[in-house]
């Protein structure tokens, strides 16, 4: 298993849209990310900043990296852009964060 931290930021004033989509996360969604290798994923928000921290466990990072490739990845990038920093093929700006700590 391996696991991945990771941050992300959400415009001013766009938590509650953020959590009701996720809330709402589509079905097919949530079975490409399972098929993908991704054991839990988790994201947690700052709300003083706007930004969000993701920690994700997974199988195997060459299986994981087909996720962007899929149809409803870019689907769910193109809903999600209205209300975070993305880039130009709308997948979200992600910064990795280097794991220090572990107990």
């Amino acid at each position: 298993m391996l696991k991945k931290g990771f941050k992300m930021k959400i415009y001013p004033d766009k938590q509650k849209e953020y959590e009701k989509r996720h809330g709402q996360l589509w079905p097919e969604m949530r079975q490409m990310l399972k098929e993908h290798g991704a054991i839990s994923y988790s994201i947690f928000i700052d709300p003083e900043t706007d930004y969000l921290f993701g920690y994700l466990e997974i199988e195997d990072e060459n299986k994981w990296t087909g996720t962007a490739e899929t149809e409803i990845n870019q689907k769910w990038w193109n809903y999600m852009k209205d209300i975070m920093e993305t880039n130009l093929d709308n997948s979200p700006v992600t910064i990795d964060l280097k794991q220090v700590f572990e107990l």
